[in-house]
């Protein structure tokens, strides 16, 4: 009698399923010299709910090394239990600071994707043809698309092999342009999330400013702002038991 234990593999073929978490490489917001770089609360928040649900966790972003982290997000109030323990974990630190080109990733590898807002990934991931592409081929697999407060901003110029836009008639949400002009910055942007996603024909809904708001819509799973990190990631890991 053979009593070796049955090994289940992913569709992606791996045991452990994986998860690529893709920064922002830029520091800056465009020309008016305001510091940025991804929130670090949506980024620590899903790194540890989903590496303590069993799952791996790649980070990458567009220029590869180290990716930077917004400042203020590293301040309180806007620090959390996840970002106090992000700090005091040399291992989740050197994976920020040596994160991987996307352009090298083989997204087939990976089971999701996870997108952490801030400011600087609409200067290069919304208009990064390698996450453009990636999202495509996701979203046609049926593989998760989490994407967190500014990061479903990316979803502008993706379309569907059809050539219509993705979110054409998706539910989504992300940072509505009220809590951009609640501090300051929606003047700054290269572009409105909210305005640019309603244009393409997505179903944009929000809540109140600040509030945890997550909106599923299959493989499209959406966050409106940090509040909504974590249980958008807790999503994704209750999703990827399946």
């Amino acid at each position: 009698m053979n009593s070796s234990k049955e090994i289940i593999m992913t569709p992606t073929g791996n045991k452990q399923k994986r998860v690529l978490l893709i920064m922002s490489s830029l520091d800056e917001m465009g020309i008016s010299g305001k510091q940025t770089g991804t929130w670090f609360h949506e980024l620590a928040a899903p790194y540890y709910i989903l590496t303590q649900a069993g799952y791996e966790v790649v980070f990458a972003s567009p220029d590869g090394g180290e990716a930077p982290i917004d400042l203020l997000s590293m301040k309180a109030p806007f620090t959390s239990e996840y970002t106090e323990q992000f700090l005091a974990d040399p291992v989740a630190r050197f994976a920020a600071a040596h994160t991987r080109k996307l352009r090298n990733v083989n997204a087939e590898t990976f089971d999701a994707v996870f997108f952490p807002g801030g400011y600087g990934l609409l200067w290069d991931l919304a208009s990064d043809s390698f996450a453009i592409k990636l999202i495509r081929d996701f979203h046609a697999a049926n593989r998760p698309i989490a994407m967190v407060c500014h990061a479903p901003a990316i979803l502008r110029d993706v379309k569907a092999a059809n050539g219509e836009y993705l979110v054409k008639g998706a539910k989504l949400t992300g940072f509505k342009n009220d809590e951009d002009t609640e501090i300051e910055l929606l003047h700054h942007l290269l572009f409105s999330l909210e305005d640019e996603l309603k244009l393409r024909g997505a179903h944009y809904m929000s809540k109140a400013n600040w509030e945890a708001n997550v909106v599923i819509d299959g493989p499209l799973m959406t966050g409106q702002s940090p509040a909504s990190a974590a249980p958008l990631a807790e999503a994704l890991a209750e999703r990827l038991k399946t």
